[in-house]
């Protein structure tokens, strides 16, 4: 089934709050456990020069990084996008940074895929 607006507000309002709580459980609920996430942050950090991690075992280390940086994460949501079978967040990440990330949903409603694209810091 298509993804409602209110679905997605409802992801995306859980989403935030369990990144702004710092909270790595809360925020590997939205996900199934195999999920593939891309992010060219992922090859800054040296966790995988494809900018590709496959699964909650492989992220778990590079969200922990993430969780304890400083200045702490705060996002801030700007935009929410809905697909067919996906969500688009746009929000403002650490030092203000701008980052659309979008999210592809299996049937029980779990992210199964995520990419995070980020803006040029100005």
């Amino acid at each position: 089934m298509p993804i409602t607006q209110a679905d997605a507000q409802r992801f995306a309002a859980a989403w935030l709050t369990a990144w702004n709580a710092h909270d790595l459980e809360q925020i590997f609920e939205h996900y199934a456990d195999d999920f593939c996430f891309s992010s060219p942050v992922i090859c800054a950090r040296g966790f995988s020069g494809s900018g590709v991690l496959q699964g909650k075992t492989a992220l778990r280390a590079y969200w922990e990084r993430g969780l304890s940086s400083i200045p702490p994460l705060q996002f801030e949501l700007l935009e929410l996008f809905l697909g067919s079978d996906c969500v688009t967040i746009r929000y403002r990440s650490v030092g203000r940074a701008l980052v659309a990330e979008t999210f592809f949903f299996g049937p029980d409603g779990k992210v199964v895929r995520a990419a995070a694209a980020y803006a040029p810091l100005e």
